[in-house]
């Protein structure tokens, strides 16, 4: 499951992406609730001017969390003015029952607290809003807007909610506009008890509800706006996660940012987490807020957990990643891998910051494909790597266990200390590796893990959408919430590698740095690859630029040694991004050839992720 129950509300400034377009489409965008409901409230007055005995429907639509009724409300307003009334249909007046909808998702979100003790994990719901719908209520307001649209006399009605846009009511409408909300958005909404579960008419507790958001709720959602996009069904976009400032494009200027961003390397807005065993690195680099204790987990570029910001022409916008993903897959990711992964992007990075923290992250396992497909109905394993950015004193990375271990009384003993809270010599049991800047290590799904205290880590992570994190032991630890943290050694036990020591562990995921590529002054290492990985992890170490070929797969670069570089396309040296220490920038599938420039001093080292020849998924 998500790390996503607590984003800190932090926008990062620093993360935009600038795009040139032209004053028409500039000029096409509006902002401001109360502007982009007057734009709204024009068009269905001149609808009704144009063909007066017609009548118009509009349809709201949104992902989990999208606020419709001011938009609504003030559309009403300004419509009443010109004597024109508006009948508003609720579509959430046509979910089934909640009780109804909580039988129907029992599979989903099964309670078993021998597995799974505190309800964290569930199984992908694989249906669709029409699933959730109840079926004479659902016919009434398709009869309704029939009886609309075949009447003499004029009316202006509109439909709102979620899952208004499903393809049974489209061809009534006339105008369709979507409001998107960012994942962190969405989540803090639900924190702040400002929407319920799709069909309930009051919030669970907050845990339980974004479980069943992850689960349920953002899946349908996600997947109607994937149609959405993919036909080119939306008539306004509406980026609404300000609801007193939105910013609404109609589809031409959506679609001409989307298609431009495409084309050049971008980096995506962070979001931040507090944990207890985060540390303080990130928190002084990137000037966060004094209110945050401290910053465990930063996701730079977690698919479907962070957003896009574009500034053009005195426009700054933010959209999910994921529906950048959604609307320019091909182009963004390659149509290879668009086939091969479902349109998902495969690749997610953040960091791990236990620097000057209390402690290590948990002794952890995952899992893979099959079972993660077999038990929470997951799009693919869940394979990691540590990339090490920083080392403090004594900073180790733990992986695999110790050639005098026996790792079935280590599982015994976790097992006793999740239920009775006795400590384990865990030393005894888990292997380390001395950290030191520079250091891949790989950790393929099964292998036993941790990330010790006082270092960086950048994480490189697979296509998992959650994260399927299983604690085999955390040292006893209350968390932020003063609650004893979850241990998982069910599903622990089930997927670990017992055979992964440390004689395989030096064999095979902490490799040497081998050379794959050179030109002048600059030298590309592969620092790990596996047959167990579908991606190959490598570093770029140069002075003054060093260049790449995207090649019709996707790049992501990190800068982890230097000061500031721009990375550039070459057929179009105006499409760039100017990347900062520690930024994790994507070079778009379709960019093709492109040249990274020292702007610093100092000697550079970029981390390159990408795909490996035949994607490997097994």
């Amino acid at each position: 499951m998500s790390f996503m129950f607590n984003p800190h509300p932090y926008d990062d400034p620093n993360a935009i992406n600038r795009l040139k377009v032209e004053k028409e489409v500039a000029g096409s965008i509006v902002t401001g609730t109360k502007d982009s409901a007057g734009h709204i409230s024009e068009l269905v007055l001149k609808m009704l001017e144009r063909e007066p005995q017609k009548s118009v429907i509009i349809a709201f639509d949104g992902y989990v969390g999208a606020k419709f009724n001011q938009f609504v409300n003030l559309i009403s307003q300004n419509l009443g003015l010109n004597s024109v009334t508006v009948k508003v249909i609720d579509f959430a007046s046509c979910y089934k029952t909640p009780q109804e909808l909580d039988s129907l998702l029992a599979d989903n979100l099964a309670i078993d607290k021998e597995k799974d003790p505190v309800q964290l994990f569930g199984k992908l719901f694989k249906g669709s809003y029409e699933d959730l719908l109840d079926p004479e209520k659902l016919s009434e307001i398709e009869g309704c807007l029939k009886k609309v649209k075949s009447s003499e006399k004029a009316e202006v009605v509109i439909v709102a909610g979620c899952g208004a846009a499903i393809s049974r009511l489209r061809a009534y409408y006339d105008t369709l506009v979507y409001l998107d909300v960012t994942p962190k958005r969405a989540i803090l909404r639900a924190k702040a008890g400002e929407y319920a579960n799709i069909g309930d008419k009051s919030a669970r507790p907050v845990k339980a509800m974004l479980r069943r958001c992850y689960y349920v709720d953002f899946e349908v959602a996600g997947h109607l706006r994937w149609e959405l996009l993919k036909k080119d069904l939306i008539d306004f976009y509406v980026a609404s996660d300000d609801p007193e400032a939105v910013k609404m494009l109609p589809r031409g200027a959506f679609n001409r940012i989307m298609s431009g961003l495409v084309k050049q390397p971008f980096r995506c807005r962070p979001v931040y987490i507090e944990g207890v065993w985060g540390g303080h690195y990130v928190t002084r680099l990137r000037n966060l807020p004094k209110s945050m204790k401290n910053c465990a987990w930063v996701f730079d570029l977690i698919p479907l957990e962070v957003s896009v910001v574009v500034e053009t022409e005195g426009h700054t916008i933010e959209f999910p990643y994921f529906t950048f993903v959604q609307k320019e897959g091909d182009s963004l990711m390659g149509k290879e891998c668009v086939k091969k992964y479902g349109g998902y992007f495969p690749i997610r990075f953040n960091y791990d910051d236990t620097y000057h923290s209390s402690g290590n992250m948990s002794i952890q396992v995952h899992s893979g494909h099959d079972y993660n497909i077999n038990n929470f109905g997951e799009y693919g394993r869940q394979d990691e790597s540590y990339y090490i950015v920083e080392t403090a004193h004594n900073a180790k990375t733990y992986v695999g266990f110790t050639e005098t271990a026996d790792p079935k009384e280590f599982i015994k003993e976790a097992k006793i200390s999740e239920k009775q809270h006795t400590e384990i010599d865990y030393e005894k049991y888990i292997n380390y590796v001395d950290s030191k800047p520079g250091v891949q290590v790989m950790l393929p799904a099964g292998t036993i893990h941790s990330s010790g205290r006082n270092q960086l880590i950048l994480e490189i992570g697979s296509l998992t959408v959650g994260s399927y994190t299983y604690k085999m032991y955390d040292y006893l630890r209350a968390d932020l919430d003063g609650k004893p943290r979850p241990i998982h050694t069910y599903h622990g036990e089930n997927v670990l590698a017992l055979d992964r020591t440390t004689t395989w562990v030096n064999d095979n995921i902490v490799q040497k740095p081998r050379v794959a590529v050179t030109g002048e002054g600059w030298t590309e290492y592969i620092v790990g690859e596996h047959d167990l990985l579908y991606f190959s992890l490598r570093r770029l170490e140069f002075e003054k630029e060093a260049y790449g070929d995207t090649a019709g797969k996707f790049h992501v670069l990190t800068l982890v040694d230097g000061e500031k570089v721009c990375v550039q396309s070459l057929e179009n040296p105006d499409l760039c991004y100017y990347q900062n220490y520690l930024d994790v920038v994507v070079i778009p599938a379709n960019v093709g050839k492109y040249v990274v420039k020292n702007l610093g001093n100092q000697p550079v080292c970029i981390h390159k992720t990408m795909l490996k020849d035949g994607f490997i998924n097994d």
